[in-house]
């Protein structure tokens, strides 16, 4: 299984993109995961560019009224979905106003990661802790903070 993240904007601040990297790079002890960073720039083509950015992957778009799922379900879902086509899952971010209802209406899955509401940068960085928190899971490993 491969992971990639496709995001619309930067995580610039950086506290929290030490965060995410320090998350990432225990996720990628446990398999390879890529980001994809996408420009800000509204959103005429924006559908596009993420699906190109998906590449053929199994794509979970997040987002609030997405399925909601606590770590260990997460975990499992994302196994499953790792097991199918080519074996990569990409996760969809959006900016600042969400993903385009376009994307989210075409994407074949759609979780939530909290019922609270995330500013995008902060989704991301959870997103980062819930796929490490799935890795140890998978594996049967205590979660080392």
């Amino acid at each position: 299984m491969r992971i990639r993240i496709v995001a619309v904007g930067r995580l610039k601040p950086r506290a929290l993109r030490e965060l995410a990297d320090g998350y990432l790079e225990r996720v990628r002890r446990y398999l390879p995961c890529e980001e994809i960073e996408l420009e800000a720039t509204g959103p005429k083509g924006l559908a596009s560019r993420l699906a190109k950015a998906c590449g053929g992957a199994s794509v979970v778009a997040l987002d609030a009224a997405g399925e909601p799922l606590d770590s260990a379900r997460f975990a499992r879902k994302l196994e499953a979905l790792g097991c199918r086509g080519k074996g990569v899952v990409a996760f969809l971010l959006g900016g600042p106003d969400g993903l385009p209802g376009e994307v989210l209406a075409r994407a074949p899955a759609r979780w939530s990661l909290s019922a609270l509401t995330f500013p995008h940068r902060l989704a991301r960085l959870v997103l980062a802790e819930q796929l490490y928190r799935a890795m140890t899971i998978l594996r049967g490993e205590p979660y080392a903070r």
